[in-house]
């Protein structure tokens, strides 16, 4: 099976989607709060993490925490799986016996990977947002997201089949913040830690550590667009989107509340982004180890 020339093409897909799934199901709750904190930036319903948690608990129950985790899951198979297969497939491409890759080599496979990944990721990514939107909406109000193949109907029914890709400008830029913050300094960091002396679980966590904070720092403001994006809808008087474009919606939000309005709920992206990083290169590293253990 390990000389298959098919699983050695999937292998690396394989791997980051199984490494994905095991970090959004750890993650999904975090993620929950963290899209309501950006979802109610700059309005009057704004509050910290700790409350919005609490009254999700209190009004929604414990149920509200996965809202949509068969969208999250469904993403992970196809867009970390992706971005994390192609990010291997082309550092191998790149890669020259006996040296290790520069931090602009490394860069380069980590950006063109997330660009990619997000495009075959965006339908499932846009459906997740939507069914968190939705439920935070009066029960008469809502469209009935009961999963993500019926939202995923629901959009195609009244946007079209090209309904599915919206917010793929945001989505893809933001994937690329993420993938250099995350993989770039990830394979930096362990081949700086083992020119150290640190091997072995030390390095795989000290260096994902690293990475978690750098995809923190380089992908919330893509993120914080991307969610303004993809749960947007048409005023009921004019019929008109807020924003026009992803360029519009950054103009529009530095307007209203500059800058530091990206980073709204930094605390909270950062435990959920961070975390999620470090456990997906964690598992990452544990499936490669598991595949040859096994013969595969």
């Amino acid at each position: 099976m390990a000389d298959n020339a098919v699983w050695k093409a999937a292998k690396p897909f394989a791997t980051g989607s199984l490494a994905g799934m095991a970090a959004t199901t750890c993650i999904q709750p975090v993620d929950m709060v963290k899209v309501r904190i950006q979802l109610l930036a700059g309005t009057a319903e704004a509050v910290g993490p700790v409350t919005i948690a609490s009254n999700m608990l209190k009004n929604e129950g414990v149920a509200a925490f996965y809202k949509g985790l068969d969208a999250g899951l469904t993403r992970q198979v196809v867009y970390t799986g992706a971005r994390l297969g192609l990010f291997d497939k082309f550092t191998g491409m790149v890669k020259q016996p006996g040296k290790p890759l520069s931090f602009v080599e490394n860069a380069g496979c980590a950006l063109s990977a997330g660009g990619l990944a997000a495009l075959l990721g965006n339908p499932a990514d846009l459906a997740l947002i939507r069914m968190q939107a939705d439920s935070m909406k009066p029960a008469a109000e809502r469209a009935g997201y009961t999963g993500v193949v019926t939202t995923m109907g629901k959009i195609v029914a009244s946007d079209g089949v090209g309904g599915l890709m919206a917010g793929a400008g945001p989505t893809a830029a933001r994937a690329m913040a993420l993938n250099f913050g995350m993989l770039a300094f990830n394979a930096s960091a362990k081949d700086a830690l083992a020119g150290a002396g640190v091997t072995g679980a030390p390095q795989v966590f000290g260096a994902s550590a690293i990475a978690g904070f750098f995809a923190s720092f380089f992908s919330l403001p893509f993120d914080f667009v991307k969610s303004q994006m993809q749960s947007q809808k048409p005023d009921a008087a004019t019929g008109q989107l807020p924003y026009k474009s992803s360029i519009d919606c950054v103009m529009q939000i530095m307007k209203q509340g500059g800058p530091l309005r990206f980073y709204a709920g930094f605390p909270t992206f950062y435990v959920r982004i961070a975390p999620h990083a470090m456990i997906t290169l964690i598992a990452q590293d544990a499936i490669k180890k598991g595949w040859s253990k096994v013969g595969l």
